[in-house]
Protein backbone atom coordinates (compact mmCIF):
# COMPACT_ATOMS: atom_id res chain seq x y z
CA UNK A 1 0.00 0.00 0.00
CA UNK A 2 2.72 2.55 0.82
CA UNK A 3 4.29 1.79 -2.58
CA UNK A 4 1.00 2.38 -4.39
CA UNK A 5 0.49 5.63 -2.46
CA UNK A 6 3.98 6.74 -3.36
CA UNK A 7 3.38 5.96 -7.02
CA UNK A 8 0.17 8.00 -6.96
CA UNK A 9 2.02 10.96 -5.41
CA UNK A 10 4.79 10.67 -7.98
CA UNK A 11 2.22 10.56 -10.78
CA UNK A 12 0.51 13.66 -9.33
CA UNK A 13 3.81 15.54 -9.06
CA UNK A 14 4.76 14.54 -12.59
CA UNK A 15 1.43 15.70 -14.05
CA UNK A 16 1.51 18.92 -12.02
CA UNK A 17 5.06 19.60 -13.16
CA UNK A 18 4.04 19.03 -16.77
CA UNK A 19 1.28 21.64 -16.60
CA UNK A 20 3.62 24.08 -14.81
CA UNK A 21 6.23 23.75 -17.57
CA UNK A 22 3.51 24.02 -20.21
CA UNK A 23 2.28 27.24 -18.60
CA UNK A 24 5.79 28.67 -18.65
CA UNK A 25 5.97 27.97 -22.38
CA UNK A 26 3.02 30.29 -22.85
CA UNK A 27 4.34 32.97 -20.48
CA UNK A 28 7.93 33.17 -21.74
CA UNK A 29 8.31 34.53 -25.31
CA UNK A 30 9.90 32.06 -27.66
CA UNK A 31 13.16 32.90 -29.37
CA UNK A 32 11.32 33.09 -32.69
CA UNK A 33 8.93 35.73 -31.26
CA UNK A 34 11.88 37.77 -29.95
CA UNK A 35 13.60 37.49 -33.33
CA UNK A 36 10.45 38.63 -35.12
CA UNK A 37 10.08 41.62 -32.77
CA UNK A 38 13.72 42.55 -33.39
CA UNK A 39 13.20 42.27 -37.14
CA UNK A 40 10.20 44.64 -36.91
CA UNK A 41 12.14 47.06 -34.68
CA UNK A 42 15.06 47.11 -37.12
CA UNK A 43 12.74 47.79 -40.05
CA UNK A 44 10.99 50.63 -38.17
CA UNK A 45 14.26 52.28 -37.16
CA UNK A 46 15.58 51.93 -40.71
CA UNK A 47 12.42 53.57 -42.02
CA UNK A 48 12.74 56.46 -39.56
CA UNK A 49 16.43 56.89 -40.39
CA UNK A 50 15.68 56.99 -44.12
CA UNK A 51 12.95 59.56 -43.50
CA UNK A 52 14.87 61.88 -41.15
CA UNK A 53 18.50 61.47 -42.18
CA UNK A 54 18.18 64.54 -44.40
CA UNK A 55 19.80 68.00 -44.40
CA UNK A 56 16.86 69.42 -42.44
CA UNK A 57 13.11 69.64 -41.88
CA UNK A 58 10.48 71.75 -40.18
CA UNK A 59 7.21 71.02 -38.37
CA UNK A 60 4.51 72.52 -36.21
CA UNK A 61 4.48 71.19 -32.65
CA UNK A 62 2.08 71.00 -29.73
CA UNK A 63 3.57 70.27 -26.32
CA UNK A 64 2.12 69.09 -23.01
CA UNK A 65 4.29 69.04 -19.89
CA UNK A 66 2.93 67.12 -16.91
CA UNK A 67 4.42 67.75 -13.46
CA UNK A 68 3.25 64.67 -11.60
CA UNK A 69 4.03 65.77 -8.03
CA UNK A 70 2.08 69.01 -8.43
CA UNK A 71 -0.64 67.61 -10.73
CA UNK A 72 -0.01 70.45 -13.19
CA UNK A 73 -0.20 70.25 -16.98
CA UNK A 74 1.24 73.08 -19.06
CA UNK A 75 0.66 73.39 -22.80
CA UNK A 76 2.58 75.21 -25.51
CA UNK A 77 2.82 75.27 -29.29
CA UNK A 78 4.97 76.67 -32.05
CA UNK A 79 7.31 75.82 -34.90
CA UNK A 80 10.32 73.49 -34.95
CA UNK A 81 13.25 73.69 -37.39
CA UNK A 82 16.08 71.15 -37.57
CA UNK A 83 19.33 70.78 -39.46
CA UNK A 84 21.68 67.83 -39.26
CA UNK A 85 23.68 67.32 -37.19
CA UNK A 86 22.74 68.78 -33.83
CA UNK A 87 21.04 72.02 -34.88
CA UNK A 88 17.54 72.92 -33.67
CA UNK A 89 15.33 75.93 -33.36
CA UNK A 90 12.17 75.74 -31.23
CA UNK A 91 9.99 78.82 -31.73
CA UNK A 92 7.32 78.87 -29.03
CA UNK A 93 4.37 81.08 -29.93
CA UNK A 94 1.83 80.07 -27.26
CA UNK A 95 1.40 80.80 -24.36
CA UNK A 96 4.18 83.39 -24.78
CA UNK A 97 6.97 83.97 -27.30
CA UNK A 98 10.20 82.11 -26.58
CA UNK A 99 12.90 80.76 -28.87
CA UNK A 100 15.37 77.97 -28.07
CA UNK A 101 18.30 77.79 -30.49
CA UNK A 102 21.30 75.49 -30.65
CA UNK A 103 24.08 75.05 -33.19
CA UNK A 104 24.98 71.71 -31.66
CA UNK A 105 27.41 73.26 -29.21
CA UNK A 106 26.08 76.55 -27.84
CA UNK A 107 22.54 77.15 -26.63
CA UNK A 108 20.43 80.31 -26.45
CA UNK A 109 16.98 80.77 -24.89
CA UNK A 110 15.49 84.11 -25.93
CA UNK A 111 12.46 85.60 -24.18
CA UNK A 112 11.62 88.77 -26.11
CA UNK A 113 8.90 90.04 -23.78
CA UNK A 114 11.45 90.08 -20.94
CA UNK A 115 14.36 91.05 -23.20
CA UNK A 116 16.29 88.19 -21.64
CA UNK A 117 18.72 85.69 -23.16
CA UNK A 118 19.85 82.57 -21.31
CA UNK A 119 23.09 81.12 -22.68
CA UNK A 120 24.70 77.75 -22.08
CA UNK A 121 25.89 74.58 -23.73
CA UNK A 122 23.64 72.34 -25.80
CA UNK A 123 24.50 69.02 -24.08
CA UNK A 124 22.96 70.31 -20.85
CA UNK A 125 19.52 70.42 -22.49
CA UNK A 126 19.75 68.14 -25.52
CA UNK A 127 22.62 65.74 -24.75
CA UNK A 128 22.00 61.97 -24.90
CA UNK A 129 18.60 62.52 -26.47
CA UNK A 130 17.18 64.87 -23.83
CA UNK A 131 14.67 67.42 -25.04
CA UNK A 132 14.03 65.29 -28.16
CA UNK A 133 17.63 66.03 -29.14
CA UNK A 134 17.77 62.90 -31.31
CA UNK A 135 15.64 64.75 -33.89
CA UNK A 136 18.79 66.53 -35.00
CA UNK A 137 20.77 63.28 -35.18
CA UNK A 138 18.36 60.45 -35.90
CA UNK A 139 21.09 57.79 -35.69
CA UNK A 140 21.08 58.43 -31.94
CA UNK A 141 17.94 56.28 -31.67
CA UNK A 142 19.90 53.19 -32.66
CA UNK A 143 23.19 54.12 -31.00
CA UNK A 144 22.14 55.56 -27.64
CA UNK A 145 19.03 53.58 -26.64
CA UNK A 146 17.79 50.08 -25.95
CA UNK A 147 14.70 49.80 -28.16
CA UNK A 148 11.64 47.58 -27.69
CA UNK A 149 8.30 47.31 -29.49
CA UNK A 150 5.20 48.39 -27.55
CA UNK A 151 1.49 47.86 -28.18
CA UNK A 152 -0.63 50.82 -29.20
CA UNK A 153 -4.38 51.26 -29.50
CA UNK A 154 -3.95 53.12 -32.79
CA UNK A 155 -3.60 50.63 -35.68
CA UNK A 156 -1.92 53.17 -37.97
CA UNK A 157 1.00 53.74 -35.57
CA UNK A 158 4.03 51.86 -34.33
CA UNK A 159 5.22 52.57 -30.81
CA UNK A 160 8.84 52.16 -29.78
CA UNK A 161 10.04 52.29 -26.19
CA UNK A 162 13.53 53.73 -25.78
CA UNK A 163 15.62 53.26 -22.65
CA UNK A 164 18.81 55.35 -22.74
CA UNK A 165 22.11 53.53 -22.41
CA UNK A 166 23.17 56.28 -20.02
CA UNK A 167 20.07 57.18 -18.04
CA UNK A 168 19.86 60.37 -15.98
CA UNK A 169 17.36 62.10 -13.74
CA UNK A 170 16.26 64.17 -16.75
CA UNK A 171 15.63 61.22 -19.07
CA UNK A 172 14.56 57.72 -18.02
CA UNK A 173 12.42 56.67 -20.98
CA UNK A 174 11.21 57.82 -24.39
CA UNK A 175 8.18 56.65 -26.36
CA UNK A 176 8.02 57.23 -30.10
CA UNK A 177 4.72 56.98 -31.96
CA UNK A 178 5.52 56.46 -35.63
CA UNK A 179 3.18 56.58 -38.61
CA UNK A 180 3.35 53.22 -40.39
CA UNK A 181 3.20 54.26 -44.04
CA UNK A 182 5.79 57.07 -44.19
CA UNK A 183 7.57 56.58 -40.86
CA UNK A 184 6.76 60.11 -39.71
CA UNK A 185 7.35 60.78 -36.01
CA UNK A 186 3.88 61.72 -34.82
CA UNK A 187 4.41 61.93 -31.06
CA UNK A 188 7.41 61.96 -28.73
CA UNK A 189 6.87 61.30 -25.02
CA UNK A 190 9.71 61.60 -22.52
CA UNK A 191 9.74 60.60 -18.85
CA UNK A 192 12.12 61.70 -16.11
CA UNK A 193 13.02 60.04 -12.81
CA UNK A 194 10.18 61.85 -11.01
CA UNK A 195 7.49 60.49 -13.34
CA UNK A 196 7.00 63.82 -15.13
CA UNK A 197 6.02 63.59 -18.79
CA UNK A 198 6.61 65.80 -21.80
CA UNK A 199 4.49 64.97 -24.84
CA UNK A 200 5.37 66.59 -28.16
CA UNK A 201 3.07 66.12 -31.13
CA UNK A 202 4.46 66.96 -34.58
CA UNK A 203 2.29 68.07 -37.49
CA UNK A 204 2.77 69.46 -41.00
CA UNK A 205 6.27 68.00 -41.29
CA UNK A 206 8.10 69.36 -44.34
CA UNK A 207 11.37 68.07 -45.83
CA UNK A 208 11.17 70.18 -49.00
CA UNK A 209 13.17 73.25 -47.97
CA UNK A 210 15.79 72.69 -45.25
CA UNK A 211 15.93 75.67 -42.87
CA UNK A 212 18.91 77.95 -43.61
CA UNK A 213 22.02 77.74 -41.46
CA UNK A 214 21.55 81.32 -40.30
CA UNK A 215 18.56 80.26 -38.15
CA UNK A 216 20.79 78.20 -35.86
CA UNK A 217 22.96 80.97 -34.46
CA UNK A 218 21.92 83.93 -32.35
CA UNK A 219 23.13 87.49 -31.81
CA UNK A 220 22.20 88.82 -28.38
CA UNK A 221 20.09 91.99 -28.77
CA UNK A 222 21.60 95.17 -27.47
CA UNK A 223 20.59 95.86 -23.91
CA UNK A 224 19.26 92.35 -23.29
CA UNK A 225 19.67 90.78 -19.87
CA UNK A 226 22.09 87.85 -20.30
CA UNK A 227 21.84 84.94 -17.86
CA UNK A 228 24.33 82.08 -17.91
CA UNK A 229 22.87 78.62 -17.36
CA UNK A 230 24.69 76.19 -15.11
CA UNK A 231 25.99 73.02 -16.80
Amino acid sequence: MPIQKGLKQLKYITITGFFFVAALCFLVPSSSDAEEDQRIIDSIISGVEARYNVPGFSADFYQESVLKAMAITDTASGRLMVRQPGKMRWEYLVPEPQTIITDGNDLWVYRPEENQVMVGKAPALFGEGKGAGFLSNIKMVRDSFQVSLEKTATPTLYRLKLIPNQSSADLMEVQLDIEKKRFDLVRITTFNIYGDETRIQLKNISFDNPPPESLFSFDVPKGADVVKMNP
